[in-house]
């Protein structure tokens, strides 16, 4: 499964990027417009909230099962999800997990 979470992580580090990267090639770097943009139509918008909630009840059951099954390197999943996206962040703490179930 180490694999597989790793390979997801790299996966969900690319496709956002591509999609982030034609933003900013054709914006530069405009986080105004950029949340503007998120929340433009309404259909976007539940698209955005419901990811923002994913990422804060991910962020507090990744919390407290890192404390609880000593996975080391949890505070990673904070700026993956802001500089990413929660298609980093939770294969990346997965992999984390695995990690720490085999002692590493």
């Amino acid at each position: 499964m180490k694999s597989l979470y790793l390979a997801a992580a790299f996966v969900g580090t690319l496709v956002p990027w591509i999609f982030f990267g034609g933003f900013i090639a054709e914006n530069g770097i405009n986080l105004p417009l950029f949340v503007a943009m998120i929340f433009a139509t309404k259909p976007a918008s539940g698209f955005a909230a419901d990811l923002l909630i994913c990422c804060a009840v991910f962020w507090i059951w990744s919390w407290r099962d890192a404390r609880e099954t000593g996975v080391r390197g949890w505070w990673l999943t904070v700026p993956a999800v802001w500089l990413v996206g929660l298609s980093l962040a939770l294969p990346l703490y997965l992999w984390l997990r695995e990690r720490a179930g085999e002692g590493e």
